[in-house]
């Protein structure tokens, strides 16, 4: 014989949901902020030393203008940058919401 859910069961349950809810919307907010502030990042790097090579080419980093050291080396080096920060970025907001896992209903 099945026990039906009593009034104090379904709230309990729809307060554990709600809370649920409410940590994934944070942790969904927080990554789309991350994620435009990394992909902003990018852009700059990736798409500013081109439009601003000649401004940047009066800068010298090594020898070497900035311009062309950005084109050769930096732009590779911010983007193994932005992968680090975002691995360890994530785990920090994965932990902080609790490891909300997506298999969870």
């Amino acid at each position: 014989m099945s026990q039906m859910p009593t009034d104090h069961s379904v709230s309990i349950e729809l307060a554990a949901r709600q809370r649920l809810l409410a940590r994934r919307a944070a942790h969904w907010r927080g990554t789309r902020r991350m994620t435009t502030a990394l992909l902003t990042l990018w852009l700059a790097t990736g798409f500013g030393t081109v439009f601003f090579a000649r401004e940047l080419a009066q800068f010298t980093l090594f020898g070497w203008p900035l311009s062309f050291y950005m084109a050769a080396q930096g732009a590779s080096l911010v983007s193994l940058a932005i992968i680090g920060i975002y691995a360890w970025r994530m785990r920090r907001l994965d932990r902080q919401h609790g490891g909300i896992d997506e298999a969870q209903p």
